[in-house]
């Protein structure tokens, strides 16, 4: 049995609706499979912007199926219907805040707008959510940033250990004594 559970949720009301292919939850488990070399079981979502429906599932990833991280993508720009910093952390018993700045911060290396994005990050339960842009390519940027404090994460909140791929991300874990 896997006992890495990862949630991927896409946020976004044209690819819940198939109007276009999700191609921003495909890069974050593209990602992950290359970050990864432990064993994980995915559970992918595609749902449209609306706050109660992300709430509901990342609830339901967190205390149902047991995931110990929840990536999400899309809806955290400024348009309206971007509400998945809210949604997130209405379901959160604490914020992650550092993980919002360094994405923000590593994303304004390649584009001025990078300050229009609100993603964060939190906890639920023993679970870490994080909040990723819309796009492919600032999907790379943002988990190449944040994702070497993430195995750590898991391990303070007593979840599964994750072995990474050295040669493609480096975690840290403080050396035992």
């Amino acid at each position: 049995m896997l006992n890495i559970k990862i949630g991927i949720v896409t946020v976004s009301d044209r690819a819940s609706a198939g109007i276009y292919e999700d191609l921003s939850g495909k890069a974050i488990i593209d990602t992950l499979n290359q970050y990864l070399i432990s064993e994980w079981e995915k559970f992918y979502e595609i749902i449209p912007d609306e706050r109660e429906h992300v709430e509901k599932t990342i609830i339901d990833l967190v205390d149902n199926k047991q995931c110990c991280l929840v990536i999400t993508t899309g809806g955290t720009g400024p348009a309206k219907r971007d509400i998945t910093p809210e949604a997130t952390e209405a379901v959160c018993d604490r914020m992650m805040p550092g993980f919002g700045e360094l994405m923000r911060a590593e994303s304004l290396k390649y584009v001025p707008t990078a300050i229009l994005s609100r993603q964060t990050a939190g906890l639920r339960n023993s679970s870490l959510i994080l909040n990723l842009p819309g796009k492919p390519k600032s999907i790379r940027e943002c988990l190449d940033a944040v994702f070497p404090a993430i195995p750590y994460c898991i391990d303070l909140m007593e979840g599964p250990f994750m072995e990474c791929n050295q040669e493609v991300i480096k975690p840290f874990r403080p050396k035992s004594k």
